[in-house]
């Protein structure tokens, strides 16, 4: 499972940094940091912050083809 965020879409509430701690992080006042990968123990806290994003940012990809032609951004 991957994570997929469209940070022009973001808009910094961090509901998902209060949901899964783990795999999403604010670098200051409006940077969202994230894990695209994460351990299989926090599905549901990942599900739930995916949910709870109210301008529906957050994406999970759950096939595991890699994605061509694309490079990991964090930040």
């Amino acid at each position: 499972m991957r994570l997929v965020v469209d940070l022009n879409r973001c808009q910094a509430y961090a509901q998902c940094v209060f949901l899964a701690p783990e795999v999403f992080a604010l670098h200051g006042d409006e940077g969202l940091l994230f894990s695209p990968r994460f351990d299989e123990g926090l599905r549901d806290r990942v599900e739930q912050a995916v949910a709870a994003c109210p301008v529906q940012a957050i994406l999970v990809d759950c096939s595991d083809e890699p994605t061509r032609g694309v490079q990991p951004r964090v930040g």
